[in-house]
């Protein structure tokens, strides 16, 4: 049936001509269990995020930890709406005819698919480009970046997110019922419209510049912190750089590998003008390595912390059975010192006229 002339029942038409097919009990199992890992990390994120917060909430971190905030709860929420609904599909054995008559049911999904995965993207460029500032340029980032900034900058992008799911909506496009009948998104079969064309290009191009942005900034911040680590002499401070190049490589790699595949999947379907030669297994398969984002990203960003990193290299140490680095005692997380030594070595004035040790215990 086409959805043009039926738009409550639009995207039933290839429910007959299904090219991939998912075991329901399989199915169901697998996504009870994604979707109760990822409400789990998240939760847990959310937790030591709040109480982060209460401890730095005058201090430079405070912005950092608003703005990972609003991605856990973002990727928390992804996983409880989206996660729900696809239990949902799987359990009524994707008979989408008999529960979507109005077609409200893929609309909300569809929605929900766009919003929850652009939104994570938007806020992993911004957080790339909050750390860039705040390593390159402390005093902008101590004085412009402050707590109503950040608040803003997180409405603004979750309102940007809401606009582009809202937009297909707006124009009185469906959202379609994809080849695999268990999700909902832009039209991805036969699509020849310039319109829908643009959909797919639009989501995929805003995803693949936040990713772009996100290399940038964070090549430029683990640049930056290895320089300063390199030309400073004091041994202040190497824990706060080792530990945020670890975690820069790990957004990097996680993001990168869990997103592009959908992402170029969307593009390469949105450039071909006639019947794309995407197949539905292949974007079955992108679209769940797109989800295991959603999981990873409380790990990389929250969970890889000081102390797990410490315990892994006395475990690495212990296994080898060599001193491969001297590492000086951890000490607590404060990103304010990693800001100063970034800033001092900017500063005209040489660092050997300027004595580190009383900025620390004003850092402290």
């Amino acid at each position: 049936m086409n959805s043009s002339q039926s738009p409550g029942l639009a995207g039933f038409g290839i429910l007959k001509n299904a090219t991939c097919h998912t075991e329901k009990k399989i199915s169901v199992f697998f996504s009870i269990i994604f979707m109760t890992v990822g409400i789990l990390s998240n939760s847990l994120a959310i937790a030591i995020l709040m109480k982060a917060y209460q401890r730095f909430r005058q201090k430079s971190k405070a912005s950092f930890l608003l703005l990972a905030s609003g991605l856990v709860v973002t990727d928390l929420f992804g996983h409880l709406i989206n996660g729900a609904i696809a239990v949902f599909v799987y359990a009524s054995d994707k008979d989408w005819i008999r529960f979507n008559q109005s077609n409200i049911l893929c609309s909300v999904f569809g929605i929900c698919m766009v919003f929850f995965g652009l939104c994570p993207l938007l806020l992993g460029s911004v957080m790339a480009v909050e750390r860039c500032i705040g390593v390159t340029k402390p005093i902008f980032h101590s004085t412009k970046m402050t707590s109503k900034h950040v608040k803003m900058m997180l409405t603004m992008v979750c309102l940007f997110a809401v606009l582009i799911a809202l937009l297909p909506i707006l124009r009185f496009r469906a959202y379609q019922i994809q080849a695999s009948r268990t999700w909902c998104f832009y039209k991805t079969e036969h699509v020849e419209d310039w319109e829908d064309r643009f959909y797919l290009l639009l989501f995929s191009c805003l995803g693949l510049l936040a990713l772009a942005i996100s290399f940038l900034c964070n090549a430029v911040t683990g640049i930056t912190l290895l320089r300063v680590k390199f030309k400073s002499q004091q041994r202040q401070g190497r824990s706060h750089h080792f530990e945020m190049i670890i975690q820069l490589l790990a957004i990097m790699c996680v993001s990168c590998i869990c997103w592009s595949p959908f992402l170029v999947t969307m593009a390469r379907i949105g450039i071909n003008e006639s019947r794309s030669k995407e197949t539905c297994q292949t974007i079955l398969f992108a679209l769940r390595m797109a989800t295991w984002n959603q999981i990873l990203d409380p790990w990389v960003y929250i969970l890889l912390r000081k102390a797990v990193l410490k315990n892994l290299y006395k475990i690495t140490r212990g296994c080898c059975g060599a001193h491969i680095i001297n590492l000086h005692m951890w000490e607590l997380s404060s990103i304010k010192n990693s800001l100063k030594v970034a800033a001092i070595s900017e500063s005209p004035v040489s660092s050997k006229q300027i004595n580190l040790q009383p900025l620390s215990s004003m850092g402290q």
